[in-house]
């Protein structure tokens, strides 16, 4: 009886002490690891590359908390054309990312190193030329040929 009592007593404890771990513990916050939101502009681009290749690619930016919210809400109810999103000035992101991207090459766009110097410039320009609030640009999708 007494060897069965050294068995049952710890695994009895175990087994309680897994059930309020599961049950009644508060769950330990998760940290973000992305502070924003992530907007992908609708439409995809096309572009021409200065070596002759071209580029099919899908653009997203990481945008503060709220920042979509809060243009939806100021829109006077006009809706933006077709293949355009809710971000505020939307036409000079995607002017800005067919600029800096059509006199680069197909390799920058290929390589690792190329791309996350394209994303810097093209952010650069984004906080020098408009009001749009981007903490990073994103290349959801490249394809080079």
């Amino acid at each position: 009886m007494k060897k069965k009592l050294k068995i049952i007593i710890p695994l009895a404890l175990l087994i309680l002490g897994g059930g309020y771990k599961m049950v009644l513990a508060k769950p330990a916050e998760v940290e973000s690891k992305v502070h924003g939101e992530v907007y992908v502009l609708p439409k995809e681009f096309l572009i021409n590359l200065a070596d002759g290749q071209f580029a099919k690619l899908s653009v997203g930016l990481i945008l503060e908390h709220g920042a979509l919210e809060a243009a939806a809400g100021g829109g006077h109810g006009a809706k933006p054309p077709e293949g355009y999103g809710p971000l505020p000035q939307e036409g000079l992101v995607r002017d800005i990312v067919t600029d800096v991207l059509t006199s680069s090459d197909g390799d920058a766009l290929i390589e690792n190193k190329g791309r996350t110097r394209l994303k810097k410039k093209i952010l650069q320009s984004i906080h020098k030329k408009t009001d749009v609030h981007a903490e990073q640009v994103l290349f959801t999708d490249v394809a080079v040929q």
